[in-house]
């Protein structure tokens, strides 16, 4: 499973990748810097692939990014969490109607991106997929 971490602030992508070697996650990770970099990313990216993303970012926001991705047939099924600074409940509302798997505040810098990470990563070891998700990446 790749990785496309879509955020702007360089500090957070480094304290979400020390998160993933804190847990020995060793899934490779793409960064993107916002939405308009990130559709080029994911659109490049083999499946399965699952996004991280961020809210507030210049060019294209996560939210529009988001919007994107469900309008895109070869995308719309991509699993994406949110991890954001954003506590705006008009932002979680819009992003659970996106269809997020998970809306994440970045709590504290350390913590929260190791609870984020562990959670993604519990994720994907519990949830099963079918087949035809697979043979189409």
């Amino acid at each position: 499973m790749n990785i496309l971490l879509v955020e702007d602030d360089s500090i957070d992508f480094k304290a979400f990748v020390r998160a993933m070697e804190k847990l020995k996650i060793g899934n490779p990770v793409v960064h993107a810097r916002d939405g308009v970099e990130g559709l080029e990313k994911l659109r490049a990216m083999p499946r399965p692939n699952l996004v991280i993303l961020d809210i507030n970012m210049p060019r294209m926001n996560g939210l529009e990014m988001l919007r994107k991705i469900r309008e895109d047939a070869r995308l719309r099924d991509t699993i994406v969490f949110v991890l954001t600074t954003s506590n705006d409940d008009e932002d979680k509302f819009e992003a659970y109607n996106l269809n997020v798997a998970g809306y994440m505040l970045k709590s504290d810098m350390g913590n929260s991106f190791v609870r984020a990470v562990s959670l993604v990563d519990n994720y994907w070891k519990v949830v099963e997929f079918p087949q035809a998700h697979a043979a189409r990446a």
